[in-house]
């Protein structure tokens, strides 16, 4: 495995949903801290790495988010049962019978989400996707005593298993926490592809948390900041499976990165956007644009910032978002790299000015 695959792989399997970001963010500052000039955190866990091009040049923010969708355990039964409230969006029909990692102060336990089985329902119950509410997970306890003696209490994390795999037709990667451990990795990479290049900003590689429950720590992080210009670097939806109408969604893996024009967060910035647009053609980089109609990026709160922050979101095209795993491929993370590369080496105060102000 090379040394790309095995950060995808740490990145991927590093336990770390909403409110929980420490593993994930230890492996990000792993990577990313060779390529800059400074690392640190805001009062909330987001990571925060700095590149000087320039040290009075525009201020570029490059944004992943760290948190993954997992849940948080409520409550324990007197029989050792869990019961859990969602952690980030959740369907219910990818949640039954999946294995689980509970994150307890006595170390990691593995569990199974349950639920009553099917074979005792009504016919008419079983046709109906079964509630959040009832499910529960199994982790081996006969009561709540000893499911306390295991370390477990209320507000444990839970984290979905998975391991990082890649696939027979190896550029499609096959992991969890696809979102957003892509974005941070494309991060890190645009750090590691700066680092011998000469241009006029100051570049902030940036681990937001808590983006699943609200897109809070890319407010924190972006005030801190302070950023002329944004890039959120996150999933997006995938069209090319089986049932889904390029009205629904027209990407496809492999195709390149989307530009996001519209999300419920935001609307993107139309000259930063034609700049990307402008930039991706002249260097022939492939991408895709795509709208996300019922979700939003780490953009909705970093454009809000102070006066006003010109931001862009770009995905990578990802099948199978929000559950246990997902697919995506290699090419379209590195057109991101190379696009978002690119337009920083052409980015100066007079650039960043006109897109602003045009």
């Amino acid at each position: 495995m090379n040394e790309k695959l095995q950060m995808l792989k740490e990145l991927t399997e590093a336990k770390g949903i909403s409110g929980h970001e420490k593993e994930a963010r230890a492996v990000m500052e792993k990577y990313i801290k060779p390529y800059a000039d400074e690392v640190y955190t805001d009062n909330i866990g987001s990571l925060i790495a700095k590149k000087v091009g320039q040290a009075d040049g525009p201020k570029i923010m490059v944004a992943g988010h760290l948190d993954e969708v997992g849940l948080m355990v409520t409550r324990i039964d007197d029989k050792g049962f869990l019961y859990f409230q969602t952690i980030g969006g959740w369907w219910n029909q990818v949640m039954l019978a999946q294995r689980v990692t509970v994150m307890t102060r006595e170390g990691e336990l593995t569990g199974i989400i349950g639920s009553k089985p099917p074979h005792i329902m009504s016919a008419e119950a079983r046709k109906k996707p079964y509630d959040i509410k009832d499910m529960f997970i199994d982790i081996g306890a006969t009561s709540k005593e000893e499911a306390e003696r295991f370390g477990v209490r209320p507000g444990d994390s839970v984290v979905p298993y998975f391991e990082f795999q890649p696939m027979k037709n190896e550029k499609l990667l096959l992991a969890k926490a696809w979102d957003n451990r892509v974005g941070c990795a494309i991060a890190i990479e645009v750090l590691k592809q700066l680092k011998d290049e000469v241009h006029p900003n100051v570049v902030y590689g940036v681990g937001t948390v808590q983006e699943e429950v609200g897109l809070r720590g890319a407010k924190t992080a972006a005030n801190l900041i302070k950023p002329d210009l944004s890039f959120a670097v996150d999933t997006g939806i995938a069209g090319d499976t089986p049932g889904i109408s390029a009205n629904e969604a027209d990407s496809k893996l492999g195709d390149g990165p989307q530009l996001i024009i519209y999300d419920a967060s935001m609307i993107s910035h139309k000259e930063l956007r034609d700049f990307v647009v402008t930039t991706a053609e002249k260097n022939e980089i492939p991408f895709q644009y795509a709208t996300i109609a019922a979700g939003g990026t780490d953009s909705g709160s970093i454009h809000l910032t102070a006066n006003g922050v010109p931001a862009l979101s770009i995905g990578v095209a990802t099948r199978y978002i929000h559950s246990h795993a997902a697919i995506l491929h290699q090419d379209d993370l590195d057109h991101a790299v190379r696009l978002i590369v690119e337009v920083i080496k052409q980015l100066d105060a007079d650039t960043v000015k006109e897109i602003t102000f045009n």
